[in-house]
């Protein structure tokens, strides 16, 4: 059998069809009747509902980003969930009817399953049955491409699957133990793998620090230079990365797929009138994102904290958009970003060029202020949304007049290393006179070296 598998794990979540074929799956989407959300937990505010419609064609999309094939979907409305296979009895049986027929070996249940539901859909269905959670995961596996990438989605992994080693083992007799803190007389096989576990995660928790004080020293580093950060959020194939691309030139993987890009990355731009910024490209959001794979990417998502400019990019000619944009915005109050704050959160809408001018118009009376709209593949906006940003960083960057005196030379590889010289004038006493692009940070930071002269 052909595996997928998420990096270091240690069992493969899903198993592909003979000779590395398509798994041919079933996408069941259950829709709680009794047990909605009503408000959002931060605002107060009622938070809009997904349709059943827009969250299967989720995770029918989810399901293709890692190759499987879906060969029945289906809405299942629940009024009470069973807390032994979350589905009534005669909905199981229906499903295991299907699955035999359609020759299924994999069911996605787009909904957190408990360890013991998980398992007793297995037994019932007799294929394997994967949950919202386990399935964002396995696409995470796929797209990590650095370490950091790779070491997160192992993290997350591991923490997944330490609830459910009583699914993943069979031979639980008991063991001959060890002697101290291996384990005494009696350890049952299943005690033994989840100390292993334990052991794995505390050490990729050690892995993860070190990763992160080496990204805590490129972003300090990276504040010495007055070169502000852009970073671009949204929900997941809303079309950052082809903005990113589209803004820098670079060749960042741009697909029309779910969680295409999971690694950040960042480049140098310069904008239409010379100011320099970074623009940070990260991983896209989701609705019902877990809480320990938020965690596990707190590192990765720290580039959006430290960003001076949000871009909020919105999918909108995404039937869902509102809910996405609602799901986007719970995130970054989670991660402790004001999106009401106008200042530091520019909405961009993405993808006009498919919808028609009357959708427009409909959308922009509907907001408070007309957003920017622009069209990452035709470039439609671009220009208006470069500028955007250059007013809004020019304010926190200024001109500024330094001279240095004979004695105080010494400081001008420290200058052009930590600022954006503009003019410089060698004069005949000697001084050197410059003209920086520089924070009010770095001003005061400068006026201090020179006391008080620039």
């Amino acid at each position: 059998m052909a595996e997928i598998r998420t990096s270091g794990a240690e069992r493969p979540l899903i198993e592909t069809g003979e000779g590395g074929s398509t798994g041919r799956t079933l996408v069941i989407v259950p829709v709680l009747t009794r047990h909605q959300r009503h408000e959002d937990e931060h605002t107060g505010r009622p938070r809009l509902g997904r349709s059943p419609e827009a969250r299967l064609e989720e995770a029918v999309g989810l399901a293709q980003a890692i190759d499987l094939e879906p060969v029945f979907t289906d809405i299942v409305m629940l009024a009470d969930p069973r807390p032994g296979t979350l589905f009534g009895s005669g909905k199981v049986a229906e499903l295991a009817e299907i699955a035999k027929e359609a020759k299924a070996n994999l069911a996605i249940i787009d909904h957190p399953l408990t360890p013991v539901q998980q398992r007793n859909l297995e037994k019932e269905l007799n294929i394997k049955v994967l949950d919202r959670t386990g399935l964002i995961l396995e696409i995470f596996g796929r797209r990590a491409r650095t370490k950091e990438g790779s070491l997160q989605v192992e993290l997350a992994h591991l923490n997944y699957q330490r609830g459910r080693l009583v699914r993943s083992w069979t031979h639980l007799e008991r063991q001959r133990g060890g002697a101290g803190f291996l384990g005494g007389p009696g350890e049952t096989q299943i005690e033994a793998d989840r100390r292993l576990l334990q052991d794995k995660i505390i050490k990729l928790k050690r892995e993860l620090e070190t990763v992160r004080r080496t990204r805590d020293l490129h972003r300090a580093k990276r504040r010495k230079v007055p070169f502000p950060i852009v970073s671009i959020v949204g929900y997941t194939n809303a079309g950052k990365s082809t903005l990113f691309n589209r803004l820098t030139g670079a060749g960042v993987l741009a697909e029309n797929m779910l969680f295409a890009t999971l690694d950040p990355t960042l480049r140098r731009v310069q904008l239409p009138h010379g100011t320099t910024i970074i623009l940070s490209d990260t991983v896209g959001f989701i609705s019902d994102l877990p809480t320990h794979l938020v965690a596990a990417f707190r590192a990765t998502l720290e580039e959006v904290v430290e960003a001076d400019i949000v871009i909020h990019l919105r999918d909108i000619a995404d039937p869902d958009t509102a809910a996405q944009a609602e799901d986007v915005e719970q995130i970054l109050s989670d991660l402790g970003i004001d999106a009401e704050d106008a200042e530091h959160v520019v909405e961009v809408w993405n993808k006009v060029d498919l919808i028609d001018d009357a959708t427009r118009e409909q959308l922009l009376q509907a907001t408070d202020g007309p957003p920017i709209s622009v069209s990452a593949i035709t470039g439609e906006g671009i220009s208006a949304l470069a500028e955007l940003i250059e007013t809004r960083i020019a304010g926190k960057l200024a001109n500024i007049e330094v001279v240095l005196r004979n004695d105080q030379l010494g400081l001008l590889d420290w200058i052009y290393r930590g600022g954006d010289v503009v003019e410089r004038e060698d004069r005949e006493d000697g001084s050197v006179a410059l003209m920086l692009r520089a924070t009010q940070a770095r001003r005061t930071e400068i006026e201090t070296r020179l006391g008080g002269a620039a």
